[in-house]
């Protein structure tokens, strides 16, 4: 195993693979202290004030003088507010599209409306948190023996919630939850939903269903707790609503697909060092391959593509799109220093103690995640995905939030690379975990689906194992159960962001 990365030949650090001591010679620079694994060696003097470059970019800048072979880390790195010029579509690389009659496929349910799922659930879907309990005890009528019935069927979902009230009737929060619950109403992995409401709160069911033009049937309904006289009551109708849903929700079955009909949410969580020089390199390699064959890949977590957004908008189709993002920028810096924040406050703790040292650098490696394929748009907190290609949504660095506004904007399958080590899942759409080095994969093995680890404990290549992740989502997106799913997560896992005052 070599014992360190230069990732280009202009940065002034490397990365340890092996936690390293005092007066080790790595070739290019010689330690003047522990290096733990992970972490960055300076390769040179850099002096009070000079930038800091990794992936031939500015991670930071030095807060006192650096010595060559030094530990280069938060107690002599310090962050700055970008100040970058953009380009806009300067690196649009054309794609070598796969004819449609050579794409590959999978085997999914067909949808009425043209869409396609790689789950077959039936949603309870809830507009407050007032009820939250009924819709829980809604779902738990339909366990393992009453679904064993249903074998089309993978499950009765609450999908239950912390707000819903409280809040104004309109502006950033109140349209972001509506679009999440609409966008969940619809997404293709449900054949049927159940909106429970309380009947007095702000985010009213009504208005949602005649502002995106819902229509109840068979396979769509609605109820408030008020209207129905009370919560035992409104459990009893609901599982009735439910028992009536089922046996024409089992009535979709598995066909052949086109890949042109994932749309895969791209999301890391919990990240290292390797993060940007494994996992995600590796998974932004797979969302080119899906890209060719006519499918859809969505990065997502803003404040995670700080400081690399201008090599996004080089890779935008027009300078339509490149703006878009750039008013994404702005708005959270403007977010977090209203609220008296920093951009800086990601990275965690733990992607500090993996070797993350600014959001800069924890940037540039999530941004990998988006391959080099043109971005074709950029869209709001689950605002709904209409366009085919790699794509851009706005929202938290928070997991579970930034993977609700995914699932709401479309996204049947999930894709999450980690370093430290993550145990989430999520509904409807499955989840597939990559663990960035070899050492977390073998400790976590009942939770990780694959280990880019190897790119640099085996000498796996980056086109293998971006290959072993799109062949992964084949299976995943045909019925095969993922590690999260196999464990039963995704039931606590739905998290819409909450924006602006509570009152």
């Amino acid at each position: 195993m070599i014992n360190s990365v230069r990732l280009n030949a202009v940065d002034n650090v490397i990365t340890v693979t092996k936690t390293t001591e005092v007066n080790v010679d790595l070739g290019e620079v010689t330690t003047n202290a522990l290096i733990p694994r992970g972490h960055k060696v300076a390769t040179k003097n850099i002096a009070t004030g000079e930038v800091i470059r990794k992936y031939a970019q500015i991670i930071g800048y030095a807060s006192q003088d650096i010595k060559a072979g030094d530990h280069v880390h938060v107690q002599n790195v310090e962050f700055r507010n970008t100040q970058l010029q953009y380009d806009f579509g300067t690196d649009v690389k054309a794609v070598d599209m796969v004819p449609e009659d050579k794409r590959d496929s999978f085997r999914g349910f067909k949808r009425p409306n043209g869409k396609v799922g790689t789950r077959n659930y039936i949603a309870i879907l809830t507009s407050v948190n007032c009820s939250a309990t009924a819709a829980r005890m809604i779902a738990a009528a339909f366990g393992p023996e009453e679904m064993a019935k249903y074998p089309n069927v993978d499950g009765v979902v609450a999908f239950v919630h912390g707000t819903g009230c409280g809040m104004a009737g309109d502006g950033d929060g109140f349209d972001a939850l509506q679009r999440v619950m609409w966008g969940y109403a619809q997404n293709p992995n449900h054949a049927g939903v159940l909106m429970v409401g309380l009947g007095c709160e702000m985010n009213q069911i009504d208005w949602l269903i005649e502002a995106y033009g819902m229509k109840q049937g068979p396979l769509f309904q609605a109820m408030n707790i008020q209207d129905v006289a009370g919560l035992r009551k409104t459990i009893e109708v609901g599982i009735k609503k439910i028992h009536e849903m089922l046996p024409i929700a089992n009535e979709f079955e598995r066909e052949v697909c086109s890949v042109s009909d994932l749309t895969i949410a791209l999301q890391c969580g919990g990240s290292d060092a390797w993060s940007g020089i494994t996992a995600n390199p590796a998974l932004g390699y797979a969302c080119d391959l899906l890209v060719a064959q006519g499918g859809t890949g969505v990065l997502a977590e803003t404040p995670e593509i700080y400081g690399a957004e201008h090599l996004l908008t080089r890779r935008a189709v027009n300078e339509k799109v490149g703006q878009k993002l750039i008013g994404l920028i702005k708005w959270w810096e403007d977010y977090t220093a209203r609220n008296k924040g920093s951009m800086d406050n990601n990275p965690s703790p733990g992607n500090k103690k993996g070797g993350l040292t600014t959001i800069l650098e924890k940037s540039l490696g999530a941004s990998a995640k988006g391959g080099t394929t043109p971005l074709n748009g950029v869209y709001k907190y689950g605002e709904q995905i209409n366009v085919k290609g790699f794509v851009f949504m706005d929202s938290p660095g928070y997991d579970p939030a930034s993977v609700t506004g995914q699932i709401a904007s479309g996204c049947n399958l999930v894709t999450f690379t980690t370093g430290r080590g993550s145990a989430f899942g999520c509904k409807p759409s499955p989840c597939i975990k990559i663990a960035t080095n070899t050492k977390m994969y073998n400790s976590m093995t009942e939770d990780m689906d694959i280990n880019a680890g190897a790119m640099l404990s085996d000498g796996k290549s980056l086109e293998d194992m971006g290959k072993e992740i799109y062949d992964t989502w084949l299976r995943v997106a045909s019925g095969e159960k993922s590690k999260s799913e196999a464990q039963g997560l995704g039931d606590y896992e739905f998290v819409p962001w909450l924006i602006g005052a509570v009152m």
